[in-house]
């Protein structure tokens, strides 16, 4: 049973990120019939830190706190996916796995996760923000950056901020059941579950990229969302037969003419849903889905969660579907 619960910080915290773990394993919620656990924050880096917000914490314990948590926590901090990591912290946390203690990481606390190596071979999340980065830096690990965590037992990791108490709550669940995670999600005021990835929050752009011979068509498929068109067509208003039109595509966007416009689609379609109040029928002809069933189908591949619970995130509850 889960009962030992450690924070281990370095120097430049994030405030938010450390009080999710507080939050959720340091609050005495015994009146409610809810477990108590035995709860410390420990320090990598001597008694005396700096949040990343500036203001200064004490902190009693060190390393040697780790040494009899059930599950050690490394929230985000300032400069982690650049930094130097104590070695003997990073031993530390290999000996917790070794001995059969979970290891989680919030938002950007992955990369002590995979300095220490623990995620070899691992999958793993992170912020968006941080997933190009987080894989450049350790090949030998698996960003998934669509998720809100990644349960590789008895490693886990979360994606930014927020995304940390649903690991926590998940946890809890595993370890102590529905009825227990459910009941702190209550005291919190926040979802035992939410559904949808960390994919309904990302910026995805189309890369920029230098098109010199289909430049123009590019322009044209991008202000004709809304119409079917033919690799054929395409590849006459570019002057081109349709196999070379498709290589020199491939060539200069990375990707099919399908998928490109595919995905343009759903960026406008989340534009749509986000600034206006039209109804996910017409976003869907709006947007050249056709159908709402269409746009579902594809929104959710996408980005993971549906049209109608999109707009919620974004517009609030009282948005109209």
């Amino acid at each position: 049973m889960l009962k030992n619960v450690a924070a281990v910080v370095l120097d430049g915290v994030n405030p938010f990120e450390l009080g999710v773990v507080c939050e959720v394993f340091g609050t005495d919620r015994s009146d409610d019939g809810l477990p108590v656990y035995d709860f410390a924050v420990a320090s990598a880096e001597g008694p005396r830190l700096t949040s990343r917000s500036g203001f200064a914490l004490h902190v009693e314990h060190g390393l040697e706190r780790l040494e009899s948590a059930d599950l050690i926590t490394v929230p985000a901090c300032a400069g982690y996916e650049t930094r130097d990591f104590p070695p003997a912290l990073l031993e530390a946390l290999r000996s917790a796995v070794g001995r059969g203690a979970r290891v989680l990481s919030v938002c950007s606390g992955v990369f002590v996760l995979a300095a220490a190596g623990l995620l070899d071979g691992r999958r793993c999340t992170v912020h968006w923000h941080h997933a190009e980065e987080l894989a450049r830096a350790y090949p030998r690990l698996t960003v998934e950056p669509d998720v809100l965590y990644v349960d590789e037992d008895p490693v886990i990791t979360s994606a930014g901020t927020a995304a940390g108490i649903d690991a926590c709550l998940h946890i809890v669940r595993k370890e102590q059941g529905t009825e227990v995670a459910n009941k702190i999600a209550r005291r919190m005021v926040v979802p035992p579950h939410r559904d949808g990835g960390q994919a309904q929050y990302i910026e995805r752009p189309l890369p920029a990229s230098k098109c010199d011979t289909v430049g123009e068509v590019l322009v044209w498929m991008e202000r004709h969302l809304d119409e079917e068109v033919t690799v054929e067509q395409l590849a006459e208003r570019a002057h081109m037969s349709p196999r070379t039109f498709a290589r020199r595509f491939q060539q200069e966007t990375g990707t099919t003419p399908y998928r490109w416009i595919l995905r343009q689609r759903v960026l406008l379609a989340q534009r749509l849903l986000e600034a206006t109040d039209e109804t996910v029928d017409a976003i869907a002809g709006r947007a050249g889905f056709g159908t709402a069933a269409a746009l579902r189908h594809q929104f959710l591949r996408a980005v993971g969660t549906t049209p109608n619970a999109y707009r919620r995130t974004f517009q609030g509850p009282e948005a109209a579907a």
